[in-house]
């Protein structure tokens, strides 16, 4: 029994003793076994992180390497990757102004690390910057601009410097391709997109309106038309020693404007402040007496009023009247007795004056103020002149019979050639290309009886051996017009010279204006004058406006698509027939 109770013990002790060492021996594997599985666990994490860090910059680096360095740039607001103002066209569609996103540099001068060798950089390759005015910033200003309005090659040439302290303004940029071609038109804008002057200006809450930033502003003018008429006034500047010149095309129905030139000009790409007044719109802005054009309205009214026709004749056109303590003559010798066409054909002051005074004063001053002449122009430029007011004091009838004493701009006096042409209709002047709806109302200042008979008349002062405007005689395009040769209001020793020309007589579609400011004449130029090469020193309009305005009509007729057809040998309006 004993021995089977120490037995019992042994095991038990044993038994004990075994449990023991295998719980502790379990345990150890199984603390073995869980430091395994987190050390595991703890490698395929850090993997999975250095993987994907790797993986992110192997797509940076991807990206950069492919990305275009226009683009690398401080993008601090969205706008800046989206046009900001409309295109402006022509219309035919060619591209006038658009915007672009273009760029400054600008410099944190405290992450300039090596400002001499900066400094040094920017002088080899930017020798207009003033490097003591770089020093300068360098020293005492923490933000400040490098240059403003870089070029392409600017940019890139800054941005391979590689310096930290370069940043790369982005900013929106108005370009015109044709630089000063239509300076006088779209004028310009502000370094923060706003209009301030021309079309710029008027359009502007248009031009900014996100609705319609894909559809261009459309405007009346034509680029090919713009620059020969451009290049052919350029020319007689110079010819003629003209300090400034100006031409005006425009259909006569519409009232669209082809072509507004204004010289000089400027490039609207250099923004500046232009300040000089021989930068005005020489069309639109300059206030003029214009002369014997004025003529044409005279006689017009007198038709009108069945006062007199065309042939009717005016007699006791003397060289000289006097009015109250004014003398008023005649720069030519004239027949005593002349049709009142051939007042017109010939241009008498005389004459015209004694047409005036059998419409009266009344009926003059009405009709003036009825075809605008009197009013500010109406156009979609803020770039307008005021006619000078003036009192119907005595003698005034007679002076403005023939132009002198009343001013207007030579928008309006063209703008009144049309109504005289087009059947007797007034037209407002446009620039914005749009529908033209021809039952549109307009109102009728005389009858188209009035305005052929003036067409005719008008016709003859360019084909009669007597008329004014012999230049303007090109073959096929049927040109009418009238002349004006007069003292500049502000300066009596200055002329101011105008031909407005209506084509073709036969069916108007056109006025043509052209002004040169104080011509002098031009012996160097060989006219064909009456089949003849001639030189001459003479400086009225029909020597300088009106050979221009010829020179420029057979280049741009072939563009308005007008029928090459030499005008009937009688000179009378087909409308008549």
């Amino acid at each position: 029994m004993k021995h089977k109770q120490s037995k019992k013990k042994l095991i038990s002790e044993n038994q004990k003793s075994f449990f023991f060492e295998d719980f502790i021996e379990h345990n150890n594997k199984q603390k073995k076994s869980v430091k395994s599985n987190l050390t595991e666990d703890r490698f395929y994490i850090l993997f999975s992180v250095f993987f994907s860090l790797i993986l992110i910059f192997s797509i940076s680096i991807f990206n950069i390497s492919t990305e275009d360095t226009n683009h690398r740039v401080i993008k601090k607001n969205k706008p800046y990757s989206s046009p900001l103002r409309r295109d402006v066209v022509d219309r035919n569609g060619e591209l006038i102004a658009r915007n672009i996103t273009a760029y400054h540099a600008a410099i944190k001068s405290s992450q300039i690390k090596n400002k001499e060798n900066f400094i040094l950089k920017i002088k080899l390759n930017f020798p207009d910057i003033n490097l003591t005015e770089l020093k300068t910033n360098l020293e005492n200003k923490k933000y400040f601009y490098l240059k403003k309005r870089l070029t392409e090659e600017e940019k890139n040439k800054i941005w391979e410097f590689g310096e930290k302290g370069i940043v790369i303004e982005p900013f929106q940029s108005r370009i015109y391709p044709h630089r000063q071609l239509f300076s006088h038109v779209l004028g310009q804008i502000d370094d923060d997109n706003y209009g301030i002057s021309g079309i710029e200006k008027y359009f502007d809450r248009e031009l900014k309106n996100n609705e319609k930033l894909n559809t261009p502003l459309s405007l009346t003018l034509d680029s090919n038309l713009q620059y020969l008429i451009k290049k052919e006034l350029s020319e007689a500047m110079n010819d003629f020693k003209a300090n400034a010149a100006g031409g005006l095309l425009m259909d006569v129905n519409t009232g669209e404007i082809l072509s507004l030139v204004s010289l000089p000009d400027y490039n609207v790409n250099v923004r500046s402040d232009i300040s000089d007044l021989k930068y005005i719109n020489q069309i639109t802005k300059g206030v003029y007496e214009l002369g014997s054009v004025f003529k044409t309205f005279t006689l017009a009214l007198a038709l009108e009023e069945n006062i007199l026709t065309p042939e009717t004749i005016v007699s006791n056109i003397t060289k000289k009247v006097q009015c109250s303590k004014y003398q008023i003559g005649d720069i030519h010798e004239f027949p005593e007795s002349m049709s009142a066409q051939d007042i017109l054909i010939q241009s008498s002051n005389i004459g015209a004056l004694l047409i005036a005074r059998k419409i009266g004063e009344e009926k003059l001053k009405n009709f003036i103020e009825k075809i605008g002449l009197l009013k500010k122009p109406t156009i979609e430029l803020e770039e307008i002149g005021q006619p000078l007011s003036f009192n119907w004091e005595k003698c005034k009838l007679e002076t403005v019979s023939y132009g002198h004493g009343i001013t207007t701009t030579p928008l309006q006096a063209a703008t009144a050639y049309a109504a005289l042409a087009n059947g007797g209709y007034l037209i407002n002047p446009t620039l914005e290309l749009k529908e033209f709806n021809k039952k549109e109302s307009k109102e009728k200042i005389i009858s188209e009886q009035t305005s052929n008979e003036i067409l005719s008349i008008l016709r003859k002062v360019v084909t009669d051996d007597k008329g004014t405007a012999s230049f303007a005689n090109i073959f096929g395009y049927e040109v009418g017009g009238k002349t004006g040769t007069s003292k500049k209001y502000f300066d009596e020793n200055k002329n101011l010279n105008t031909f407005i020309s209506v084509f073709p007589v036969s069916e108007p579609r056109y006025v043509f204006l052209v002004i040169l400011d104080d011509p002098k004449g031009a012996p160097h130029i060989k006219y064909n004058y009456k089949g003849q090469k001639i030189s001459t020193s003479r400086n009225e309009a029909g020597w300088n406006s009106v050979y221009v305005a010829g020179k420029i009509i057979e280049k741009i007729g072939p563009i308005l698509a007008i029928n090459n057809n030499e005008v009937d040998k009688t000179h009378v309006v087909k409308k008549n027939n």
